[in-house]
């Protein structure tokens, strides 16, 4: 069965939405060595509108000028791109198409799909939460920035349960980004004060 992964770059304080100002000054080879790790585990990218409309809007160009990142590009434009949109779309990037019918149920016949290595979901983050709270995303894969970033979308809303996650990897990179690999598990057992207070340091 193939794994869904979201890969997002994020703030100290859980902001998901990208402002160039706090997220470039601390892109370095190890984050592109992350970025492209991600993309390598997927055939399919699963994408919002805006999303789309962001990346379509910029690697064809980039494809085409040849420059360094013409092979990522290639990469992308070569992928197949899934994109999740209630408004119909004019798709002018190759191998593009609209999500047919539900989103859940796109995304569990996708995981079926036994000609599918993985989907990838960069960004999106409406997608990425409805995704979490159906139990179909199976790896959060998140660049931690050491910044507030203060303003912008972040990935958890207000919800009545949390979301537990287990570590599958965490790595520090020297400009203080830290990158962790979640995957959602089960809840741990319900633990009280009185279950702890022998752990609690003792007075000085």
């Amino acid at each position: 069965m193939a794994k869904v992964i979201s890969t997002l770059f994020i703030s100290a304080d859980g902001v998901a939405e990208i402002d160039p100002d706090w997220h470039f000054p601390y892109f370095d080879e190890n984050m592109g060595r992350a970025v492209s790790e991600d993309y390598d585990t997927a055939d399919v990218l699963l994408i919002g509108r805006g999303t789309y409309e962001s990346f379509a809007g910029a690697w064809p160009d980039r494809e085409t000028a040849g420059e360094e990142d013409a092979a990522l590009a290639k990469q992308l434009g070569d992928m197949r791109k899934v994109v999740v949109s209630r408004q119909p779309l004019e798709f002018t990037w190759r191998n593009s198409e609209l999500i047919s019918g539900d989103l859940l149920e796109a995304v569990a016949a996708l995981k079926a799909d036994a000609g599918v290595k993985g989907v990838l979901i960069p960004g999106s983050i409406t997608v990425v939460r409805q995704l979490l709270a159906a139990g179909l995303l199976d790896e959060l894969r998140l660049l931690v920035h050491p910044v507030a970033a203060r303003k912008g979308e972040k990935l958890f809303d207000d919800g009545t349960a949390p979301y537990h996650l287990r570590v599958l990897a965490t790595e520090a990179f020297p400009t203080g980004v830290i990158r962790v690999i979640y995957a959602p598990t089960a809840a741990p057992a319900k633990v009280g004060y009185d279950d702890v207070k022998d752990l609690v340091p003792e007075g000085r």
